[in-house]
C-alpha cells in the first residue's frame, strides 16, 4: 500500500476529528467568565435598569424546570433521536444508522470496482454514508421549521382572541391545537395532553421549545415567563410578538432575496468541477482513471476540493445572517 494515500487518509481523520472536537467541547471560558462578570454587577449595581435586567435574566431562567434534561446532553443516540424527532417523520435511530451503513458500503464497493483505490473506495464510502443521511435529515428539519415559522403568528393572533375574549390560557392552547394546521397544530396538541396529564403549563412549554430548537416558539415560552413574573396584560404582550415574529420573516425573506444570486452563483461554481469530472469518467474511463492510480493527481485532486470547502463555507458565512 502506498505511504502517500495513507498519510492524507490519517491526516483527513484528525482534521475531522479536530473538527468535531471544536463543535462539541461545550461553551468557551471566555463566555463564562463575561457571564459571571455580568452577575457580579447585576448583584452589586445599584442602578434601576441593571436591577430590572436582572429580574428579566432570573425570569428566564427560572422558566425551565430542574428536572428537565435537554435531549442529547445525555448521549449522542438521544441528540440523534432528537434531531429525527425534530424533522416531523418516523425515522428511527436504527433505520438511519442502517441506511447511513447501506450507503457508505454500496459507494465504498462501486468505486473500489471502477478504480481498484481501496483508500479512495473507503474515504468516499465513509463520507457519503455519514454526509447524505445527515443532510437529508437537516433538509427536512429546515422545512418543517419554516412551515412552522410561517403559521406561528397566525397561532399567536388566534391565542390573543381567544384571550380577550375571556378564555383562560390553556383552553386557548387547545383552540390552537385545532385549528392551526401542519407542526404549529401538532406541537401544541402535544403540550395540551402533557398539561392533560399533570405537567404544568411552563413544564410542557419548555419540554416542547427544548425539542424543537426554534428561536420563535423560546421567544414565545420567554414571553409567558416574564408575564408571569411581572405582570400585565398578556393579550397584549402576545399581540406585540406576533408582530415582531412577521418583521422578523419579514427581514428573512428580504435577505434571502438580496443574496439569492450570491447563492446561485455559488452553487454553479462549485458544482461545475464535479459535473464535467463526472462527465469525463462516464465518457472516458481511461482518460481520468490515472485520477485514482497517480499519487500526484490524487494529492491535487485532495488540495482542490479543500480549497473549494473552504471557499464554500466563507461564502456560506458571508450570506449568513442572525436576526
Amino acid at each position: 500500500m502506498a505511504t502517500l494515500p495513507l498519510v492524507l487518509v490519517i491526516c483527513g481523520v484528525f482534521a475531522l476529528m479536530a473538527i468535531a472536537y471544536v463543535l462539541v467541547a461545550g461553551p468557551s471560558v471566555g463566555k463564562a467568565s463575561h457571564r459571571r462578570l455580568e452577575a457580579v454587577r447585576f448583584r452589586h449595581s445599584q442602578s434601576t435598569d441593571t436591577k430590572v435586567e436582572s429580574q428579566l435574566k432570573k425570569a428566564i431562567a427560572a422558566r425551565k424546570p430542574k428536572a428537565f434534561k435537554v435531549a442529547g446532553s445525555g448521549s449522542r443516540m438521544e441528540a440523534l433521536a432528537g434531531r429525527l424527532d425534530r424533522s416531523g417523520k418516523t425515522w428511527t435511530v436504527s433505520q438511519y444508522l442502517y441506511t447511513s451503513l447501506g450507503l457508505g458500503l454500496m459507494v465504498a464497493v462501486i468505486v473500489f470496482l471502477q478504480s481498484g483505490a481501496s483508500l479512495l473506495a473507503l474515504g468516499l464510502g465513509f463520507f457519503v454514508g455519514a454526509g447524505l443521511p445527515h443532510m437529508v435529515v437537516n433538509f427536512h428539519i429546515k422545512r418543517r421549521t419554516g412551515q412552522f415559522n410561517t403559521k406561528f403568528p397566525d397561532a399567536i393572533d388566534l391565542l390573543v382572541r381567544g384571550l380577550r375574549s375571556g378564555l383562560p390560557v390553556t383552553e386557548t392552547l387547545g383552540v390552537v391545537a385545532q385549528e392551526v394546521p401542519g407542526p404549529v397544530g401538532l406541537e401544541f396538541k402535544g403540550v395540551v395532553e402533557r398539561i392533560r396529564i399533570g405537567r404544568t403549563m411552563e413544564e410542557a412549554l419548555q419540554e416542547t421549545a427544548d425539542r424543537l430548537g426554534i428561536a420563535e416558539f423560546n421567544f414565545f415560552c420567554i414571553t409567558l415567563a416574564i408575564q408571569r413574573e411581572t405582570g400585565g396584560n398578556l393579550a397584549e404582550t402576545l399581540s406585540n410578538l406576533g408582530d415582531v415574529l412577521r418583521k422578523r420573516a419579514q427581514m428573512k425573506l428580504k435577505i434571502r432575496a438580496m443574496s439569492s444570486e450570491s447563492k446561485a452563483s455559488a452553487y454553479i461554481v462549485g458544482a461545475l468541477p464535479f459535473i464535467v469530472f463526472g462527465m469525463i469518467w462516464w465518457i472516458n474511463p481511461k482518460y481520468i482513471g490515472t485520477f485514482f492510480t497517480d499519487e500526484r493527481l490524487m494529492v491535487i485532486g485532495m488540495g482542490g476540493a479543500v480549497w473549494m470547502s473552504l471557499g464554500a463555507f466563507i461564502m456560506a458565512k458571508m450570506v449568513s445572517f442572525e436576526i
